[in-house]
């Protein structure tokens, strides 16, 4: 098992901010990272489980959206053992008067949130800097990525993976040479044929990072209309531009899999890759998936259920039949139920009769009976426009019909 120096100073800074927007109603009142995965899982889960499986002691949850919706995942970090008299967890959450007026509000960016934060790390003064995002699903022992970044000298190393084109242009795409030196990045493109994108797993140089947002800060600040505005931005905008050009960028790719599930189509790809065997992140016995996990009786299904290719999360209950999906804690699918295709959150019941299709139901959803949530798409390539939203709370009336990519809000009634 490989080792790294002893005495090295390793800070981690998990980005779970942000509003989580384009998921739409399941982000209206919880903090994106706080999205179940799995059933069994929060999307906060695999960065810290990577971390933990690492050994970097000292991390930072930055939070700025819901902040108290985490706070019952992260349990003050105990699930990784990071509930530590010194070191451990501490989570960030934006504050008045703790900056100058140019800091003031929420960070507009993954690099403006380093920025916000530049003086704590450079106070911490670690050897290097990794900086996650909280809304991928992936699995990594991050000691040879270290291991290699501190080998080359690098100032900045930008894990990647590999993508299908279109779904690169989500993403900051990454052109390497030979050496694995970083030569150009290109943030969402409107095309490419390059399916290699930065994964949002960064190790950096701090004292190089510091200087570089604070020179980037001072040459963008008069094009700022706002004074609360950095005008930073996200990494692939202005810095990760800057470090490629500094010449001691690396990429290093991510093994395994890994999907940014920021987007509802692709959360429930991922959630088809899982059920179709894709999904590797659970398969290591060596770095566990740990987290908050919910209590329950074992899943249940009558013999009336059909179940296929679906996973059942503790406390589910199945009388009719659930095909490609997951459901999540204490489910109920009632006689005649279909459900296909879809991920169902905690506590949703399907009454009798009701059909689910190509959909994502929110906590304590009820479907009334014979109703209809979604259809099945025509073709096989998965869009948004697809995936049906219900939010947290609402109910579905008997016979109501909730057509393809309809979106309702927590709590509504139809």
């Amino acid at each position: 098992m490989l080792t790294l120096p002893v005495g090295l100073r390793t800070l981690a800074v998990v980005q779970a901010g942000g509003a989580g927007s384009r998921m739409d109603v399941l982000t209206r009142e919880r903090a994106k990272p706080a999205l179940p995965f799995a059933g069994s899982c929060s999307l906060i889960d695999f960065p810290l489980s990577s971390l933990s499986a690492s050994g970097v002691a000292d991390v930072w949850v930055s939070v700025q959206y819901q902040s108290a919706t985490l706070d019952a995942y992260l349990a003050g970090g105990r699930p990784w053992d990071l509930d530590r008299s010194r070191g451990g967890l501490r989570r960030l959450t934006p504050e008045e008067g703790s900056g100058t007026a140019h800091d003031a509000g929420f960070a507009r960016g993954n690099a403006d949130g380093l920025f916000r934060i530049r003086d704590d790390i450079a106070a911490f003064a670690p050897d290097v800097l990794v900086v996650l995002s909280a809304d991928h699903v992936f699995s990594a022992d991050l000691r040879p990525m270290i291991s290699r970044h501190l080998e080359r000298g690098a100032e900045c190393t930008v894990l990647t993976s590999e993508v299908g084109v279109q779904e690169a242009t989500h993403n900051m795409v990454v052109s390497t040479g030979r050496d694995g030196r970083v030569r150009a990045v290109d943030y969402k493109p409107s095309s490419t044929d390059n399916g290699t994108v930065a994964v949002e797993i960064f190790l950096y140089d701090p004292v190089v990072l510091v200087a570089e947002l604070e020179r980037l800060r001072a040459e963008l600040h008069t094009e700022a209309e706002d004074a609360g505005d950095t005008g930073l931005g996200d990494f692939g905008e202005h810095l990760l531009p800057a470090l490629v050009e500094r010449g001691r960028t690396y990429a290093d790719p991510l093994p395994g899999y890994w999907k940014d599930v920021g987007r509802p189509a692709v959360y429930l790809q991922a959630h088809r890759d899982l059920l179709a065997g894709r999904v590797d992140v659970f398969d290591h016995l060596d770095r566990p998936v740990l987290g908050t996990r919910v209590p329950g009786p074992p899943a249940w299904c009558a013999e009336t259920a059909q179940v296929q290719d679906a996973m059942l999360t503790a406390g589910s209950r199945v009388r009719g039949t659930v095909r490609r999906s997951v459901l999540g804690p204490g489910v109920e699918v009632q006689t005649g139920a279909v459900v296909e295709d879809s991920v169902l959150l905690g506590d949703v019941v399907v009454e009798a009769g009701a059909v689910v299709r190509t959909a994502v139901l929110d906590e304590r959803v009820v479907v009334g009976r014979d109703a209809r949530v979604g259809e099945t798409p025509a073709g096989t390539r998965l869009t948004d426009e697809a995936v049906t939203l219900v939010g947290r709370d609402s109910r579905i009336g008997r016979g109501a019909v909730v057509p393809a990519g309809g979106r309702l809000e927590p709590g509504s009634t139809t």
